[in-house]
């Protein structure tokens, strides 16, 4: 009896320990989850006429928590948990840490913006905190469902926080138009899982993976590929699945959109890495032409609409439009390198548009009465650190040297190049010329000679200042010693993509070696 009592207890132990085990792989989402749950609980305890800004200070502290967690998990060995739903990696860790950081700066901006006056600034603060849970587990999940829930838990955050000023017309016209075209889209990438169920009988990556090469419906696992690349496209804005942005980030408040520009779009873009790279290279010859259609159409439709617009935020839409056409050049080297540079250039274009939605955000304030191109002549003299803050995160999104953004296009259509896509590669430099015309455009104003008194910006708080620093300050480390985040990009892609040659520009530009990168264990990616 003592031997079965000892026995059973070291099976409890052991079991408790592999629970705890478990947990690590989700701690982030762990710690934000409790953080936006204390907001809830708090908030309603609060006199009625008290700042809620204590609250957004504990959604910043939440959020460094989960990034000191996510840090801390490149500790951890490559793995999985919860039956292989889960898995935590170089690839995962990465995103992480880059979603939490652009949730970071938007606490930050929204801390600043916000006036003590404001309505549910408490409910903000938790659905910032609620979404960044379903943007981390998007990127560590590995079964479909899995990373179907955990879209919907972004989604329905940004819907609510998209018609967060619910005094305009415009904010609530943005909401709905983004849940209406949001929930269709939806439906097209859970119709997708479906097929590939029926394709495989499973829904995990490697189960799929596995399955789809003898499959008896392979013209079903094309179809499905296809419904998952239209619900992926929607969130990542590309044409022609772009026609909610320009209204729904008009509308939204410029904080939120800061976020929904950035974060839910590394998620997806995380998303269709796995699925692209993991899930289905047996059909790389298939559904790669779509892609090459979506990178040549979103670039080219992105940057001619923005020549015609006169209100930022619907410039900055378009511009977004065209990024994600050159995120998606990288997909088509099918390479490792190409996943890499995927990877980088959504962490220069993030970090990057984060810091110019927190200068919008200060500068229109809450009620937004500076959207105009003409409202920003003069900017720099009357705010010159506004301005030059605006002026060189311009300058990174045209990809002058220097800044995060001219290595990301470099690495882009290297690998691009290097793969011999070169009509996309082609298209993609010649659009990028035709962006540098509208953020010169705006750039021009800000340092024009002002043709009015400075209108009324209040000084920037110390949050916002915070936030400035930060962006800035990862826009020149990515710009000038980016060797160090392509070595971890690198160390992420190890894990997908199919063997190529290493091309000899990326090892000159970037200073990191070509030889195979190891996943396990996660630390090695940040030595």
């Amino acid at each position: 009896m003592i031997a079965i009592e000892q026995g059973a207890q070291q099976v409890a132990q052991g079991y408790a320990v592999h629970q705890i085990y478990q947990i690590y792989r989700i701690l982030p989402e762990v710690v934000l989850t409790i953080t936006g749950v204390l907001i809830m609980l708090i908030e309603p305890l609060l006199p009625s006429r008290a700042s809620r800004k204590p609250l957004g200070g504990l959604a910043i502290v939440g959020t460094l928590a989960a990034l000191i967690a996510s840090l801390w998990q490149m500790s951890l060995p490559a793995g999985t948990a919860y039956h292989g739903e889960v898995r935590t990696d170089a690839f995962s860790v990465f995103f992480h840490v880059l979603i939490l950081g652009i949730v970071l700066v938007t606490l930050l901006t929204a801390v600043d913006v916000f006036l003590p006056e404001t309505e549910n600034t408490a409910e903000f603060y938790a659905l910032v905190v609620f979404g960044a849970v379903g943007m981390c587990l998007m990127t560590s999940a590995v079964e479909l469902l899995l990373v179907f829930i955990s879209l919907e838990i972004s989604s329905i955050s940004t819907y609510i926080l998209a018609g967060f000023r619910r005094h305009t017309g415009k904010s609530t016209e943005a909401a709905l138009k983004y849940f209406l075209l949001g929930s269709f889209a939806t439906a097209f990438f859970l119709f997708g899982i479906a097929l590939l169920f029926g394709s495989t009988g499973t829904t995990t990556f490697a189960g799929i993976a596995a399955g789809l090469p003898g499959t008896a419906t392979p013209a079903f696992a094309v179809i499905a590929v296809a419904m998952i690349l239209v619900g992926l496209g929607f969130k990542v804005s590309a044409a022609p699945f772009h026609v909610w942005t320009p209204d729904v980030y008009e509308g939204a408040p410029s904080p939120v959109v800061g976020l929904m520009s950035t974060a839910p779009k590394a998620a997806a873009f995380a998303v269709l890495l796995r699925i692209a790279f993991e899930v289905c290279p047996s059909l790389h010859v298939r559904w790669m032409p779509l892609i090459w259609l979506l990178a040549a159409i979103s670039m080219t439709v992105g940057n001619l609409g923005a020549l015609r617009q006169q209100n930022v935020k619907r410039m900055l839409a378009y511009s977004s439009i065209a990024h994600a056409g050159y995120l998606l050049v990288a997909f088509t080297a099918l390479s490792r390198e190409g996943i890499a540079a995927a990877i980088f250039y959504t962490a220069a274009y993030a970090v990057t548009n984060v810091g110019i939605f927190a200068v919008v955000s200060h500068y229109g304030g809450y009620e937004e009465k500076l959207l105009s191109i003409a409202d920003y002549r003069g900017m720099a003299r009357h705010f010159p650190v506004l301005g030059g803050a605006l002026a060189f995160f311009l300058l990174s999104l045209i990809g002058i040297p220097f800044t995060a953004g001219f290595f990301g296009k470099f690495y882009v259509f290297s690998a691009s190049l290097s793969a011999g896509v070169l009509w996309l590669s082609i298209l993609g430099l010649v659009n990028s010329g035709i962006a540098s015309f509208y953020y010169l455009r705006l750039v021009t104003a800000v340092y024009s000679q002002p043709a009015s008194e400075a209108p009324a910006v209040r000084r920037p708080g110390w949050a916002l200042q915070l936030a400035l620093l930060l962006t800035v300050t990862a826009t020149l480390v990515l710009g000038i010693f980016p060797g160090r985040t392509l070595a971890m990009a690198r160390a992420g892609a190890a894990t997908y993509a199919p063997s190529s040659a290493i091309t000899g520009s990326l090892k000159a530009a970037g200073g990191v070696s070509g030889a195979p990168l190891p996943v396990t264990p996660l630390h090695a990616a940040g030595q």
